[in-house]
């Protein structure tokens, strides 16, 4: 892969391009489960793949776990999307996401912040 070239970049920017609309249309003050309901419909309305709030398995040593993560979507099975509706994105919210990711075995996730000043805002992590 040429190296100015980000690993799933349509895919990215479809999933910023829904999320920036729901900030449009709802602004901020609302609880993370009203962003993530309203994600939904508009992955849905942009004929966005997704799985919503997706069960996944652990082991350890090779035994499955009883623990699971669950994170907000899974979009076309490519991209992690992980919401906060928090004043800023801490250490320990990027920490979940970076679990997420090897968890899944995946390499992007973005982690979505409705909550922040002003706009919602979206970091980008690759492992």
């Amino acid at each position: 892969m040429d190296t100015t070239t980000l690993m799933h970049e349509r895919e990215t920017f479809q999933v910023r391009g829904a999320v920036f609309e729901v900030y449009r249309a709802m602004g901020a003050g609302f609880l993370e489960a009203v962003y993530q309901e309203c994600l939904g419909l508009e992955f849905a309305a942009r004929s966005i793949p997704f799985r919503a709030k997706p069960l996944l398995k652990l082991e350890y040593k090779g035994v499955d776990l009883h623990a699971t993560y669950s994170p907000d979507f899974i979009c076309y099975e490519a991209v992690v999307v992980e919401l906060k509706a928090v004043r800023e994105i801490a250490p320990e919210h990027r920490a979940q996401l970076l679990n997420y990711l090897k968890a899944t075995g995946l390499n992007v996730g973005l982690l979505v912040n409705f909550g922040g000043s002003g706009r919602a805002a979206v970091e980008r992590l690759v492992v």
